[in-house]
């Protein structure tokens, strides 16, 4: 989702400001640093980050922040950094051209409405393309400060995504990534008085696209992943067969004081009904370990989930306090040693189950879309189920999708010959 938002932030100062993209910082007339505000440390960082780009800057160059943690901060950035020139919150990206040439601007609305805003497209023929599909999000979890940061959720029209799916693939985009908080929550509540929709139903028109070959999409939420959604999800051709199911726990009591509306029981009843409808399937996750009332027992609960599962990828973390959250006032139960303790033990265990899953591939056939050339003469893309495959080959094969026999597997990804 920042990477969306950064591309959108270069095509419009590209159309509008007539600034074009720089791989030497020694030459940038402008830099902008785009945050994340989930987790404390990319906060921190931002800040020395920021003080070194001072220092190496060449005269006469700005300095803009852009993103969560400037919706969060906002003048605050000014007041700690006073050389920023310009403060832009993650709701209001196509306001950069507003703001770039004015110093001391903020401009950190959550409540600012870019749903009916169409971006500029970028110039480059691409053979994958992201498109948001809802801006910000109605949940309340208690750890999270997204809706603080992105403010409410408001789907994008679903004529708007195609067009702009269309414009991708005329330029040779093969694969679309379907972007939004809670991606399986769409068309809730439209701003231009759209009819309710569904997430469904959405997937199934993007499928009618005509060169289009591969649907992404993330993430979903749990709550809403209903029959249909599933069954939509197993049986669409297009639809490719990785999906990011964010578990953060798996105790029913933890899971309630998350506020995350939904039980142990639900999430593997859903998890474990598409890996029974999709054989192939590749599950990914989100957990956050020593939540503030978590007991030992329910840290048993969700090592269970994990067992059960057998989840491909997991981005796991130890909780971290956010301003404007109901989990911050908290008192934790557990000392940060046993946090540490915790975190390392979901580590060990999905060790073991990503080296059987990953080896298990040897022999397949698979479908890469290969579209980064390697050193000594290799080539990478990603299989149907996102692995990263690496194959001898050359830029004859970028943009293409290929079948390769999986002939070797390291942890995370896989070697293979063109069939």
């Amino acid at each position: 989702m920042n990477s969306l938002d950064s591309e959108h932030l270069m095509n419009e100062l590209r159309l509008h400001k007539d600034y074009i993209p720089t791989d030497n910082a020694d030459d940038a007339d402008l830099i902008i640093i785009n945050t994340c505000s989930v987790r404390e440390k990319p906060v921190q960082k931002l800040f020395s980050e920021l003080g070194s780009i001072n220092k190496a800057k060449k005269a006469g160059a700005k300095i803009g922040v852009c993103g969560c943690t400037a919706s969060h901060l906002g003048q605050e950035i000014i007041k700690r950094a006073p050389y920023v020139d310009f403060v832009l919150g993650a709701r209001n990206v196509s306001k950069i051209k507003d703001v770039v040439d004015i110093k001391g601007a903020v401009e950190v609305d959550i409540n600012y409405d870019e749903s009916t805003y169409t971006f500029g497209n970028s110039e480059q023929s691409l053979y994958k393309t992201s498109a948001n599909i809802s801006i910000g999000c109605d949940k309340e979890c208690t750890y999270c400060i997204v809706p603080f940061t992105r403010g409410d959720e408001v789907s994008i029209p679903s004529e708007m995504i195609i067009s702009q799916i269309q414009k991708a693939v005329d330029k040779g985009a093969l694969e679309v990534m379907l972007l939004g908080q809670n991606v399986n929550n769409y068309g809730k509540r439209f701003s231009d008085g759209s009819a309710k929709s569904s997430f469904t139903k959405l997937l199934q028109d993007v499928s009618k696209i005509e060169g289009l070959q591969r649907i992404r999409f993330t993430s979903p939420h749990p709550l809403h992943m209903d029959d249909e959604f599933i069954e939509e999800f197993a049986k669409n051709p297009k639809i490719c067969k990785s999906i990011h199911i964010p578990l953060q726990s798996g105790s029913t009591k933890v899971l309630k004081d998350m506020k995350r509306g939904y039980t142990k029981e639900w999430f593997l009843n859903r998890a474990l009904k598409i890996r029974e409808l999709v054989p192939d399937v590749r599950i990914s996750t989100d957990i956050i370990v020593a939540f503030p009332t978590e007991t030992h027992e329910d840290f048993l609960d969700t090592m269970d989930v994990i067992e059960q599962v057998k989840f491909d990828q997991i981005f796991n973390f130890k909780y971290s306090p956010r301003p404007n959250t109901a989990a911050l006032d908290l008192t934790p139960v557990m000392s940060d040693e046993e946090a540490s303790a915790r975190l390392e033990k979901v580590i060990e265990l999905h060790k073991i189950h990503q080296e059987e899953l990953v080896y298990a591939n040897k022999g397949k056939i698979m479908k890469v879309l290969f579209d980064e050339l390697k050193p000594n003469g290799e080539i990478s893309g990603f299989s149907d189920n996102y692995i990263q495959v690496f194959v001898k080959g050359s830029e004859e094969l970028l943009g293409k999708i290929v079948d390769v026999k999986i002939t070797g597997a390291s942890r995370t990804t896989l070697k293979g010959e063109i069939v």
